[in-house]
């Protein structure tokens, strides 16, 4: 499924449900809905030796260099092959490091099939001074096969510390500086209209990665986007904004199979289905917004503090750990949709009522439930957020 269901799709699932085949209906859905939460998303990470790829590959991945799991970084050239990097909440992300390309042998057809450039969805070239011809040459024989690129120019920060001893230092000046720097390189190299992303590694809600998370947005795919979004690091509310946008956009796919499945007269089916839909959701609802074990421990570490500091600000959502079917049917039955349930438990085993009312029970449920979770988890994940990156009380004395 390309994102949301096509037009089209939508014509052909009411056809199948009118038709009275409304387990080709359910099964449907749920093939797509599979397929959108299987895509996998591949990114390469490519440029000079010391550039700082495996730093960024790390960042991306919402891991520090010095993190269990993360891509290797050192003063030397550490990248001597290809080398991928999974995703550690979504591992059907995978962030590849490649091997720098600034030898004086480098040519870039030769290492794009020496890095099996087909395996990815775009390349991000990375420098930390200038970009040179190689970076170019590279850029030309990518887009010559058909595949997107970003320029990035990483260590920003590490410049703005080194102007800041001048007298007349001014941050938006001097980011504007570098920004005309690598643009007119690139220009001169043969570049007619480059488009360049400053970022820091250490601090990657700054700078310009909004900016490129954005640009990525628009030009990926539905499906590719909806991967992307969710496998961004929380570092900043608009993300998390741009997170719970996404997954919002599902709920009702979500809800109409249930619908579907609601719809099929066997006794007690629907109940099952649904909280099995509810649990299945909701917990990846947990994983995209940092609400798991694994998350909050390793931001602790991050952040020295902690980690029942950071799960004290949970507050109306639970752990992913925690969603359990248990966990769903005392959330049903604390609202009004645990009456809509008991009433379409009722209507199972009452012969001759019609079966689409309880696939509308079905439908309105599971719409209302997730929905009410996403909101809770958005609003959990943002006081994490804020909880984790507050000073601390000694500090603020």
């Amino acid at each position: 499924m390309a994102g949301r269901l096509s037009r089209a799709e939508i014509e052909e699932l009411k056809a199948i449900v009118v038709s009275g085949n409304l387990t080709a209906a359910a099964a449907k859905l749920q093939e797509k809905l599979e397929s959108l939460e299987n895509t996998p998303l591949d990114i390469a990470i490519t440029g000079e030796s010391g550039a700082g790829k495996s730093s960024l590959v790390n960042a991306i991945r919402g891991l520090h260099d010095d993190d269990e799991g993360a891509a290797k970084t050192g003063v030397k050239q550490t990248t001597m092959k290809r080398k991928a990097y999974p995703h550690p909440r979504f591992p059907n992300v995978t962030i590849w490091d490649l091997p720098g390309i600034g030898t004086p042998n480098f040519q870039a057809d030769n290492y794009l099939n020496q890095v099996q450039f087909n395996n990815y969805d775009f390349f991000i070239i990375v420098t930390a001074t200038r970009f040179t011809s190689h970076d170019t040459t590279l850029a030309r024989a990518i887009h010559r096969l058909g595949k997107r690129f970003y320029y990035v120019r990483c260590k920003v920060d590490i410049d703005l510390k080194a102007e800041q001893r001048k007298r007349n230092f001014n941050r938006e000046r001097t980011l504007q500086e570098i920004r005309e720097d690598c643009v007119e390189k690139l220009r001169e190299a043969g570049e007619a209209s480059p488009r360049v992303f400053l970022l820091s590694n250490w601090e990657l809600d700054n700078y310009d990665f909004q900016l490129l998370q954005k640009t990525l947005k628009n030009e990926l795919d539905d499906q590719k986007r909806h991967v992307f979004i969710l496998a961004m690091p929380n570092i900043s509310a608009k993300i998390l904004e741009n997170k719970k946008a996404e997954l919002q956009k599902h709920i009702w796919e979500v809800a109409l199979l249930s619908c579907a499945i609601g719809a099929v007269p066997v006794p007690g089916l629907s109940l099952i289905c649904d909280v099995a839909i509810l649990v299945f959701h909701m917990k990846r609802y947990c994983l995209a917004f940092g609400l798991d074990e694994e998350y909050l421990t390793r931001l602790a570490e991050q952040v020295d503090k902690p980690v029942a500091e950071l799960k004290s600000a949970i507050r109306n959502s639970a752990l992913a750990s925690a969603i359990k079917k248990e966990f769903v049917l005392s959330l049903l039955s604390r609202s009004l949709c645990g009456a809509l349930m008991v009433v379409k438990l009722f209507l199972d085993f009452a012969p001759g009522l019609d079966s689409l009312a309880g696939g509308g029970i079905s439908f309105v449920t599971t719409y209302y439930m997730l929905q009410r979770f996403l909101d809770d988890a958005a609003e959990d994940a943002q006081n994490i957020l804020t909880k984790a990156f507050e000073p601390r009380a000694e500090e603020s004395i």
